[in-house]
């Protein structure tokens, strides 16, 4: 082994400095790169970042949100509401409650029960005032719960 050592040792030793050399000029190739295209560096390097930034947020976003269920039940007071004796309602409010049940409009009240406008608004207003309530809606409703109408 160290006749074959010595008898190449001028080439071996040139193969190697040409080695080193070659490192040396890549080295300094490299650098020469990077030096002259520090900008470009920098904007793909910013690139990245902004585009890992986007990638993160979106999947924060469009994350999956948990499934809600909505449950409707009826609700009922605990305790039964009644018409107290001096505010029940008369024939005429009854009749009139239940066209509004139906959907009728006063007018269609009215004329169904040949009266004035002005009579069923009066009629409407004490429904409203025995009841305890503020629109049609909820007077149904309520006589709907005192068991009133059906």
């Amino acid at each position: 082994m160290r006749k074959i050592l010595q008898k190449h040792k001028a080439t071996l030793l040139y193969g190697t400095a040409l080695a080193l050399l070659l490192l040396a000029m890549r080295w300094a190739e490299y650098r020469f790169v990077i030096i002259s295209n520090t900008q470009d560096l920098y904007t793909g390097f910013i690139a990245l970042l902004f585009m890992g930034l986007g990638i993160w947020v979106t999947l924060k976003l469009a994350r999956p949100k948990k499934e809600t269920i909505i449950i409707e039940r009826e609700v009922h007071s605990a305790t039964p509401q009644t018409l107290s004796d001096n505010h029940e309602l008369s024939k005429r409010e009854l009749e009139v409650l239940q066209l509004m049940a139906a959907g009728h409009s006063n007018a269609e009240i009215a004329e169904r029960l040949f009266v004035s406008l002005n009579t069923v608004k009066t009629h409407s207003s004490k429904i409203y005032e025995k009841l305890d309530v503020k629109r049609r809606t909820q007077a149904v409703e309520k006589a709907k719960q005192l068991a009133i109408i059906n």
